[in-house]
């Protein structure tokens, strides 16, 4: 289907927000949102994008071991998603997220970006990470 992806990196502290281009081909750093646990401030402001740039599905990167298990991480990730599922009239769905941060981190590095930028910006980049491995993989189904 056509249109306009959010991908998600759901940390501790902040969610990574990236966008994919209406045919699916790209995905770009949209921005980081302050997790709020206690009001659902993150969801709300994440509906707010949804509507604007007219997205048809949310992907939420699921964060497993090198071994497949699921942990404390994934566990919130799973959470935000049904709160995701409560705020949005589009698809939610989880996709695998092994490495993406270590990736997105090493890619930052390289480019020279480092200490507090790139904590600023990590989130973000590991939201692209998740969001363009899923529209790769949708394209060669």
């Amino acid at each position: 289907m056509r249109g306009r992806r959010l991908g998600i990196d759901v940390g501790a502290v902040r969610v990574g927000v990236a966008l994919s281009d209406p045919d699916g081909v790209l995905a770009t750093p949209l921005l980081t949102v302050p997790r709020d646990l206690d009001h659902g401030a993150d969801l709300r402001t994440i509906a707010g994008l949804v509507a604007e740039h007219g997205v048809v599905g949310i992907v939420v990167g699921l964060p497993r071991t090198l071994a497949g298990r699921e942990g404390a991480a994934a566990e919130a990730a799973r959470a935000f998603a049904v709160g995701l599922e409560s705020v949005v009239d589009v698809p939610v769905e989880l996709s695998d997220e092994r490495l993406t941060t270590v990736v997105a981190t090493q890619q930052l590095r390289e480019r020279g970006v480092k200490g507090r930028k790139q904590r600023a910006v990590i989130d973000q980049a590991a939201a692209v990470a998740i969001l363009q491995g899923w529209l790769d993989a949708a394209r060669r189904r």
